[in-house]
């Protein structure tokens, strides 16, 4: 099998402990979190976008798997690899690797988002800040871990930081919101509305007087007409939303069909049913079968 080497992130280590580019025993621990980290951010992400689908493509583990081969010098630097397997993976893989960076990306929000203090990534759930929580615990006051991805300024985790995020575990927070539901009741003289987001999940948000009559026509044709709703909302220390307490941007759902993101790819499937044929019989197909597909199946003329 043939395959490469793609570096996706660096992780630098910043501080006296990590001169002469050397990490102790203790700083490993920080790349084996931050390797689960990845992978449960990935899984997180993959799964979210298929709510109806909890079967994972094939080799996901192997796709998000992360590789340190060297340490480089600048303090003590880790760059940070994935292995592209062509043969393994095929055409579901692609070489940019696609959900690790959709995770790289998600933490390195999270780093900044903390270091700002501004509402935490709408897809930080309460399992993933718990793992992330975990990152950092060997570092002291002066000690840093950078997080650099392509294209961004370096995101830092600090002990600083680390207070901050477990103070998001036992504490209500603010955060982005991003659903879909029915609006089922709306005050006008409180600018308010509620919002059925999920099966039982009753959202109060308050509206302004521009949304005011996309909200009323919201519920007058609630069974036909769901509201998409974008903005800030405080979620409980157990992660759950508990209002919307600014909408940023309304607008109604398509009426069209939408496309079912929990359908399995149809290469996913493709890649499953070939690795079920023998390679032996793989071998007895015709060289020419692409070009001259018809001759073999009706007996027309080879072109």
């Amino acid at each position: 099998m043939s395959g490469k080497w793609k570096e996706l992130a660096r992780l630098v280590f910043k501080g006296e402990r990590f001169r002469d580019n050397a990490l102790d025993l203790d700083a490993l621990t920080e790349l084996i979190q931050f390797q689960r980290m990845m992978a449960e951010t990935a899984k997180a992400l993959w799964l979210a976008a298929k709510p109806d689908g909890r079967h994972l493509p094939a080799h996901f583990e192997e796709r998000v798997r992360l590789y340190l081969r060297k340490i480089e010098k600048g303090s003590a630097v880790a760059p940070l690899e994935v292995y592209i397997e062509k043969e393994l993976q095929g055409v579901l893989w692609e070489e940019q690797a696609p959900e690790l960076t959709k995770a790289l990306n998600t933490a390195h929000d999270l780093l900044m988002a903390l270091e700002a203090d501004s509402p935490l990534p709408k897809d930080m759930s309460r399992e993933l800040l718990d793992e992330y929580a975990k990152w950092g615990q060997t570092l002291g006051d002066d000690e840093a871990i950078e997080l650099h991805i392509s294209d961004k300024e370096p995101a830092r985790m600090t002990s600083d930081q680390r207070h901050k995020l477990r103070g998001y575990l036992e504490n209500p927070h603010e955060a982005f919101v991003d659903f879909s539901g029915e609006v089922f009741e709306a005050d006008v003289r409180q600018s308010r509305f509620q919002i059925l987001a999920g099966k039982d999940t009753r959202i109060t948000a308050a509206f302004t007087p521009e949304q005011e009559e996309q909200v009323t026509t919201a519920l007058k044709e609630h069974k036909t007409r769901p509201l998409h709703v974008r903005g800030l909302g405080e979620y409980s220390a157990r992660g759950k939303l508990l209002r919307v307490t600014k909408v940023v941007e309304m607008s109604f759902v398509s009426e069209e069909r939408q496309y079912d993101r929990t359908a399995r790819p149809i290469e996913e499937i493709l890649e499953e049913l070939a690795k079920e044929v023998p390679q032996e019989e793989w071998d007895k197909l015709p060289d020419d079968l692409t070009d001259n597909l018809d001759h073999y199946l009706y007996g027309t003329p080879k072109r």
